[in-house]
């Protein structure tokens, strides 16, 4: 974690003057949380996305602001989407001897046999709420697919003791499933029809 993020404080200002930050390659920006005031910042574009194309977004982000360094994580992302640009970041500064809730992308690991028949694989939550420690923050959360059926899911109860953090998201929250394909959905209707005739 060699990389430290120069920052720099800012008026909190007109949308004019934000304007004119975001043309000037900087992302206006927010510090607040563990021992500090809210403080708006700006931040290099260029030198943020390029710290998150190698480290992630998820973990700690050491910034320095007027000579000190501060571990923070990145609490919310505003985003354009007609032109893939941040607008704005909120840093939440942190204890680093006190576990945080963060919400972090589950990833799913390998070829489920229900997909190889046929199936269709639905993601319906695409993160999930965990409490750890701030050095200890995983980038991602894997889940393994490879032997999910047509009709079957994964939910975070079925997970929960395979991970080293806590979970803090429902034992009911459906991560990953399988589902049955629409044309033989469609087919078994047909020939219940049929059957009828």
């Amino acid at each position: 974690m060699s990389t430290v993020l120069s920052v720099k404080r800012r008026e909190a200002g007109h949308r004019s003057t934000l304007t004119q930050l975001r043309k000037g390659g900087a992302i206006p920006a927010v510090i607040y949380g563990y021992k500090i005031d809210s403080t708006p910042i700006s931040i290099s574009a260029k030198e943020f996305k390029k710290y998150v194309q190698k480290n992630g977004r998820n973990g700690l982000l050491p910034i320095e602001l007027d000579g000190e360094r501060i571990n923070v994580v990145v609490s919310e992302v505003q985003q354009c989407s007609l032109k893939d640009e941040v607008n704005h970041i909120d840093f939440l500064t942190i204890n680093m001897s006190e576990e945080l809730e963060v919400d972090v992308t589950v990833s799913i690991v390998g070829e489920s046999v229900g997909v190889s028949k046929g199936g269709i694989l639905m993601q319906p939550n695409l993160e999930m709420k965990i409490k750890v420690n701030p050095t200890e923050i995983p980038e991602t959360i894997e889940v393994n697919i490879t032997k999910l059926a047509i009709g079957e899911s994964i939910i975070v109860a079925d997970i929960r003791e395979s991970v080293n953090f806590e979970i803090i998201s429902e034992d009911d929250h459906t991560l990953v499933t399988i589902t049955a394909p629409i044309v033989s959905a469609v087919e078994e209707i047909a020939s219940s029809i049929e059957a009828l005739d």
